[in-house]
């Protein structure tokens, strides 16, 4: 959607129960807005998986590290936006 040397700003949109992200790591800070009301499937790794409630238009922030995959725990088509802050704590920004 957005992408410049400050953030970097992603739709991710499931259509279906099971749908997901794959694996992925955070390389970045980030806040994420549902855009729907429903249950995101964190899977954590190592078999470690915990169902979220989401709230539409309700952001959360993550810090840089987390290692998961997003799953759609919903029997509905769900949807949220991901704003990566691309600027490290000292300031500088990050090459893309």
């Amino acid at each position: 959607m957005i992408e410049n040397e400050r953030v970097r700003v992603t739709e991710w949109r499931f259509n279906k129960r099971g749908d997901n992200t794959g694996w992925h790591r955070h390389e970045f800070d980030y806040v994420v807005v549902p855009l729907f009301t429903g249950i995101l499937e964190i899977d954590l790794g190592k078999g470690d998986t915990v169902r979220t409630e989401m709230t539409n238009g309700v952001p959360y922030y993550r810090e840089v590290g987390v290692e998961h995959d997003v799953i759609n725990g919903n029997d509905f088509e769900c949807a949220f936006v991901e704003v990566e802050l691309l600027e490290d704590r000292s300031g500088s920004i990050s090459p893309l």
